[in-house]
């Protein structure tokens, strides 16, 4: 673990050396999500403009969901997005092997070295968001709620990101430049959702095998609902089960693979 620990320590160290070389970069960056957090704040107001709820949740309860979404989204692509993005052109191209002869997990490795520096601040920003949603609430939200919402929060990300792995792994097999990462991000817009738009068996692929709307709509009402055990139990199972399908389809991609050197 402490391997781990200092190898990341590094990566940070060299991705904050890094963005301070490209100062523009680094603040264009961040103008960039201020403007996109603008707008999807902006959205969900014009919709509650003609309606008092939607999926269940009130204009209220809406601003908080879309400080879980963006905080979610902010973790992602600031910790292991750009890293993710690479693995299927390794595979395609056979430099992968520059990681497997590593003495660390090539998916640690590959999917943490790439820290994106210039979008660090924008966990801050969605943070902040999160934090006047709250504050703004009608109801006072206990602290015991804020810190379980928080920590469903980081189980979202978790989930994103086994999500994202399993999109990428078909890559080991077809040989694609891109995996469905493409795929992926299309249907990574059902988290910009609430989960009670969803019906029938689209619902229940969102809230199982393809959880995007379980991870921001979950941990949202976790923050003003009566403690639910039920859906812990759900989050639970469903983040166990795909981490565990995940690392086992990832270890059967990397037998499949065929090296630059084959």
């Amino acid at each position: 673990m402490m391997r781990y620990l200092r190898l990341y320590g590094y990566f940070l160290e060299f991705a904050f050396s890094r963005a301070m070389q490209f100062r523009f970069d680094f603040w264009f960056r961040m103008l960039m999500d201020s403007v996109y957090y603008v707008i999807a704040i902006a959205t969900f107001r014009t919709f509650y403009l003609h309606t008092a709820t939607m999926g269940g949740f009130t204009l209220d309860q809406a601003m908080i969901f879309v400080g879980v979404t963006l905080m979610i989204d902010a973790i992602s692509m600031t910790i292991y997005s750009n890293g993710l993005w690479w693995i299927p052109s390794f595979i395609n191209k056979g430099d992968l092997d520059y990681y497997l002869v590593r003495p660390v997990s090539p998916l640690f490795f590959i999917a943490f070295r790439e820290f994106a520096a210039s979008s660090c601040l924008n966990v801050l920003m969605a943070a902040g968001i999160l934090a006047w949603a709250l504050n703004v609430y009608p109801d006072p939200i206990p602290a015991w709620k804020i810190l379980y919402g928080i920590l469903l929060i980081l189980n979202g990300s978790v989930l994103f990101f086994v999500v994202r792995v399993l999109m990428i792994c078909p890559a080991f097999w077809t040989g694609s430049g891109d995996g469905l990462q493409h795929a992926f991000f299309y249907l990574r817009d059902a988290m910009e959702r609430p989960d009670g738009v969803y019906t029938g068996w689209v619902r229940v692929l969102f809230l199982t095998a393809m959880p995007f709307a379980l991870m921001a709509s979950y941990p949202t009402w976790s923050f003003f609902e009566e403690f639910n055990p039920m859906r812990l139990l759900h989050i639970l199972v469903v983040t166990v089960t795909l981490l565990s399908f995940m690392l086992w389809v990832w270890t059967r991609g990397l037998r499949q693979y065929s090296s630059a050197s084959s």
